[in-house]
């Protein structure tokens, strides 16, 4: 999903510097809340795996 960000970032770098300000919001905003999507199911993972793990030994 990371992966998702980073592209929409650089489309959206590549639009800006070419004058595409549409697209280049478009994909800005795009990134942003896949960047936001990202932080929230890595949180709940994490505290799912803190709170819930089983340890094998």
């Amino acid at each position: 999903m990371l992966r998702w960000v980073l592209i929409f970032l650089v489309v959206a770098v590549i639009a800006a510097v070419l004058g595409f300000g549409g697209i280049a919001g478009a994909a800005a905003g795009i990134a942003e809340i896949i960047f936001y999507i990202f932080i929230i199911l890595f949180a709940v993972s994490l505290i799912i795996g803190l709170l819930g793990g089983k340890r094998r030994r």
